[in-house]
């Protein structure tokens, strides 16, 4: 195994430790709340910690969860390249804070879904693409009121979004672009009973407290 590697995989490990923490659950606690994995979708992020009704809690745990993907994927192109680091490498890290996320071992790998923290690792990696996907799930939850459904179709969108804005807007990297197809189809995947509530009507509206 070559310096290079090493040092991708030593970045990559953080970055997982980085996601692991569920801020879901600690901001619950800190904040003296029910544990979010016991009421509504018994999902650790924001969407259902607003069913709880405490919209600072919601927030915070939205800025947190999505600047802990950005925190993990700008160290690794600020800092990264210094050790050699390049695109793959960053490319690694992105998974692997999204995985950390998914799968926190700090909490028994019962994480959340990773909306917000996929935005903050798409800001990280272009602020535009990151507004563009922003944008999207705004656009969308804003008409159909379904945060599931807007963030498969902002999932869908930001590999597109990535790839084609490349010599329009930045450069863009086949490793980078791969990245962001799993970080999506990890995230649709992970919103499978979303998509069957979502085809049988049963689906929650965003602000619906349960």
């Amino acid at each position: 195994m070559n310096t290079s590697s090493v040092v991708a995989l030593f970045f990559a490990a953080l970055a997982y430790l980085l996601g692991s923490l569920s801020f879901a659950v600690l901001v619950s606690r800190a904040m003296g709340m029910a544990d979010p994995r016991t009421y509504g979708s018994g999902n650790p992020g924001a969407t259902n910690v607003l069913r709880s009704g405490n919209k600072t809690a919601a927030i915070l745990t939205l800025l947190l969860d999505a600047f802990k993907g950005w925190l993990a994927v700008w160290l690794a192109m600020v800092i990264g390249p210094g050790f050699g680091l390049g695109a793959p490498g960053v490319a690694l890290v992105a998974v692997a804070v999204f995985l950390g996320h998914l799968y926190p071992v700090f909490f028994h790998f019962k994480g959340g879904k990773g909306v917000a923290t996929a935005a903050g690792v798409l800001l990280a990696i272009q602020p535009w693409l990151g507004l563009a996907t922003l944008l999207t799930w705004l656009i969308v939850a804003a008409f159909f009121r379904y945060s599931s459904l807007a963030a498969l179709v902002a999932a869908v969108f930001a590999p597109f979004y990535y790839w084609f804005g490349g010599g329009l807007a930045w450069n863009t990297d086949p490793a980078v672009l791969l990245a962001l197809v799993i970080v999506s189809a990890l995230l649709i995947w992970r919103h499978k009973s979303n998509i069957g509530k979502l085809m049988r009507g049963e689906e929650s509206r965003i602000g619906r407290k349960k």
